[in-house]
């Protein structure tokens, strides 16, 4: 069964989805972990969370799922906070910690437990499971499971109440290439289908390749948010090498190219005209060797934004375990 066979239902037709943070600081003793936070999650889009480790990221979204409590601001699902949520297992599926399954149960056990304890049916398991390619392991106990095999099961467990919005910590973490194309498809499908998906992740090239749009921490504070298109405005570069190009890079100056020179010698230009630069090395008699366009990076956007910033762990608040994560949003409602 298919997601979009579940699309149609109630639950998953309940609040746009959109997520609000509002001027969202969080203050531990001396530490301002989040720092006047504001973004904008919107529905249909797949959202990297995006931020070195120490920005901020996981205790923002531990007070969107209220799991820490805002020192001031709001992080707001459809207009209200995670408490107010009248099912929020239907509305929010989210998995910030690496799942822990009992290794005596199989696949399928471990997802009909949390179906018992939230008040789904059974055979939402099933379901889920044959959603995220397990359905063929659901009967093979999970000690046996590789770690790829336990990111599907995670994932499928944020799948069971068939929530509008995803939240992940990274999803991909432990999946084989054909498993993290899988993974690229899916999310691409879910965002079709209206619901929100937000991914923090640290593997930048595989949010470029999924994400729609993007917000990026450093210290606790929002550094740059906007669709992947709106980030690369103006981020071309071409670059050329040769053996002497002194006389090229005084033509471009004086043409208005702005450019730096690599420690390797070779002129990175700001401008996608590679034809213009070009015609200016053909006109000024300047041997290349090598004349390229290098388009949008967003590692690269990303470490110009954080580079040499704090890399330690992130704060961990006082009495968040796994387990209690787990019992809030996989096994129920307490």
């Amino acid at each position: 069964m298919t997601v979009s066979e579940h699309s149609a239902s109630p639950a998953a037709q309940r609040g746009d989805g959109r997520i609000v943070v509002d001027n969202l600081t969080k203050v531990f003793g001396t530490q301002r972990a989040v720092d006047s936070l504001s973004f904008t999650v919107e529905p249909g889009s797949v959202t990297g969370f995006l931020g070195p480790n120490g920005a901020g990221k996981t205790t923002t979204l531990r007070m969107l799922l209220g799991l820490v409590r805002p020192t001031s601001g709001t992080a707001t699902i459809n207009g209200v906070t995670y408490e107010s949520l009248p099912r929020p297992l239907q509305t929010v599926g989210a998995a910030l910690e690496a799942a822990s399954f009992h290794p005596a149960h199989t696949g399928l056990q471990h997802l009909r437990i949390y179906c018992a304890a939230a008040g789904l049916p059974a055979r939402r398991a099933d379901e889920v499971l044959d959603l995220v390619g397990l359905g063929h392991v659901g009967k093979k106990k999970t000690k046996g499971y590789s770690m790829g095999m336990r990111q599907r099961l995670g994932l499928a467990g944020t799948l069971l109440g068939d929530p509008r919005v995803l939240i992940l910590d990274e999803p991909a973490n432990g999946l084989d290439p054909e498993g993290i194309r899988w993974l690229r498809g899916f999310f691409r499908h879910l965002a079709g289908e209206g619901r929100t998906v937000l991914v923090s992740s640290h593997q930048l090239a595989e949010v470029q390749e999924v994400a729609d749009r993007a917000v990026i921490l450093n210290r606790g504070k929002l550094v740059r948010a906007g669709t992947l298109n709106e980030l690369s405005a103006g981020t071309a570069t071409t670059v050329v090498r040769g053996p002497a190009l002194g006389p090229l890079q005084q033509a471009l100056a004086q043409a208005g190219f702005g450019g730096t020179t690599e420690p390797d010698g070779a002129l990175r230009v700001r401008t996608d005209r590679l034809d213009r630069v070009g015609n200016l090395a053909f006109v000024h008699n300047v041997e290349l060797h090598e004349l390229r366009l290098e388009e949008f990076d967003l590692e690269r956007l990303f470490f110009s934004l954080t580079e040499g910033e704090h890399r330690g762990a992130e704060l961990e608040p006082p009495g968040n375990t796994p387990h209690r994560f787990q019992d809030r949003f996989q096994g129920g409602q307490r």
